[in-house]
């Protein structure tokens, strides 16, 4: 059931390519994507059903689901430079990150910890706030956390053991 719910992310994900960002189509599907993302893991736990296969099954889904939503919001959104510079720096950390647990435990590592789920939470909800917060402080404020979720993830992937 778990991964069922992932997979509705995955389509809600896909079928957000189709729809104009801010349409009440668009916040439809990107609200049901995002409580799916939010109860999946809670119904794995319920009933018993945590897997290597749905964790990973999770985390591709997030990642499909921020990269239609950067597709889709960027091009609409006037983001400043420094802002660009800001996100692909990040993304470059989160690059060495998958590398460096690639090197270490020869498969991807995705680390579920709290920063990275509270980075979740606030990149989910900062489109939602895009009519009445002003974009640079809140894509500011999301990005310290975001950076700082991606400094930590590095530095459990190069110390922990195999519980990674």
């Amino acid at each position: 059931m778990a991964n069922i719910i992932t997979g509705i992310r995955i389509l809600c994900s896909i079928a957000l390519l189709a729809v104009s960002p801010f349409s009440l189509a668009f916040y439809a599907l990107y609200l049901t994507a995002g409580f799916s993302d939010m109860i999946d893991g809670t119904v794995a736990r319920k009933t018993g059903k945590v897997s290597e296969f749905g964790s990973k099954f999770d985390s591709i889904a997030d990642f499909i689901f921020v990269a239609v939503c950067l597709i889709k919001l960027i091009p609409v959104l006037h983001i400043e430079k420094w802002l660009y510079i800001w996100i692909v720096l990040i993304t470059v950390i989160k690059a060495i990150n998958i590398v460096s647990g690639l090197k270490k435990y020869r498969r991807i590592v995705f680390v579920h910890s709290i920063l990275n789920k509270i980075t979740g939470v606030l990149v989910f909800v900062l489109p939602l706030t895009l009519r009445f917060l002003e974009l640079r402080h809140t894509a500011a404020f999301v990005c310290t956390i975001a950076t700082i979720a991606a400094f930590q993830e590095g530095y459990v992937i190069r110390t922990k053991g195999q519980e990674c």
